[in-house]
């Protein structure tokens, strides 16, 4: 019996960031027939899911007035079931999607694997009913994934998990290896005035840990040292508005470049037109980045680094090599690590081709999911 499995996700191009980013290539790394997704809808999804081979079904999956409010989900996911014969389930966001894969075992036997991120196990892992339900999830689970050994650690601290447990490192798409056009890039530069710029770039959701208002705070001194720098924020999130504010408390609107939700096809062509790639990511609340897919995606296209300590970064960041991970409340050696990198071009190109050498020889996803065969 052929297999055919339904990637039930709630982050999902074009959303930036770095589980959208897992899912997607996870998708396309997989035989199209064999594959369906299951995602929120977003603004522009259209031409993305024509132009994947997959089938990609987009559904608002909570109810606001019933409760659970999940169970939108359950209903919609069992008529995905019946009208694609979907054999498997791979879960991302535990807690609800976990939830809809112990109710689709129960009744119809289709068994389920987990998948975590990060700030998805600190939130099913926060009060004592959400644990008890995420254990129970685990425990029914064929399979769980984590995408760092930081991230298993974390897990087995708080369930003691029965099934497999498989680390995947998430990986950058291919494309981000493949070298853009000096036309494209002059184009986008033309464009947003960054002709003759030293340019930041900043991939990730407007969300808290992910260090903007630390950046935004270090950036009139790094003007001090780089007057000619220019800072593109790309992504969206709940705390955008915040964002936009410190922007404006800190008279930096003629240096920040905000550009919203780019195309996926199109973010290679941002990180190649780019100078440094900066993620002060943090500690937040019991939170940490389980990752960091943007700093492989980084390294790929030849970027060098800067990113904040937490988690499974130093995993996905070889500090002094591939790029510098720094504690984003030591002010003068965030500054100094992104000065030095915009002052020192050789020093930058270095770091950039060991990034993308270690991405070409480790980060592949052919080698990585070989792990799940």
């Amino acid at each position: 019996m052929n297999q055919k499995m339904l990637i039930i996700t709630l982050e999902y191009p074009p959303q930036a960031g770095g589980i959208a980013s897992y899912v997607y290539n996870y998708a396309k790394h997989a035989t199209p027939e064999s594959v369906v997704v299951y995602a929120p809808p977003l603004p522009h999804a259209d031409e993305l899911d024509k132009a994947s081979p997959w089938k990609v079904y987009r559904r608002r999956p909570y109810w606001f007035l019933v409760w659970p409010h999940w169970l939108r989900l359950f209903f919609q996911v069992f008529r995905i079931i019946r009208r694609e014969k979907i054999t498997r389930l791979d879960i991302h966001q535990a807690l609800p999607g976990g939830y809809v894969g112990y109710l689709i075992k129960k009744f119809k036997k289709i068994p389920y694997t987990i998948f975590l991120h990060g700030t998805d196990l600190a939130l099913a892992t926060r009060g004592s009913l959400k644990l008890k339900n995420f254990k129970k999830v685990c425990a029914n689970a064929e399979r769980v994934v984590v995408n760092s050994e930081f991230l298993k650690k974390k897990l087995l601290e708080h369930v003691e998990i029965t099934a497999p447990i498989t680390v995947v490192y998430p990986c950058p798409a291919d494309t981000f290896s493949s070298p853009v056009t000096p036309e494209k890039i002059a184009k986008i530069k033309e464009q947003l005035a960054l002709q003759g710029k030293k340019i930041i770039l900043t991939v990730a959701r407007m969300v808290e840990g992910k260090g903007y208002p630390h950046a935004i705070r270090m950036l009139p001194e790094i003007l001090k040292e780089v007057p000619n720098v220019v800072w593109l924020m790309i992504g969206l999130g709940p705390k955008q508005q915040e964002i936009f504010d410190a922007v404006h408390k800190h008279y930096l609107q003629n240096v920040v470049r905000f550009l919203g939700q780019i195309s996926f096809a199109d973010l290679p062509t941002y990180y190649q037109a780019s100078d440094v790639f900066v993620l002060l990511t943090h500690p937040d609340e019991g939170m940490e980045e389980g990752w960091g897919t943007v700093f492989l995606e980084a390294g790929a296209s030849g970027l060098p680094v800067v990113a904040g300590r937490s988690g499974g970064v130093e995993e996905a960041v070889e500090n002094g090599v591939t790029g510098v991970v720094v504690d984003v409340h030591q002010d003068k050696a965030v500054i100094k690590a992104i000065v030095d990198l915009l002052k020192n071009p050789e020093w930058a190109r270095q770091m950039g081709e060991a990034g993308k050498k270690r991405v070409a020889e480790e980060f592949t996803w052919d080698n990585q999911l070989s792990k799940l065969k």
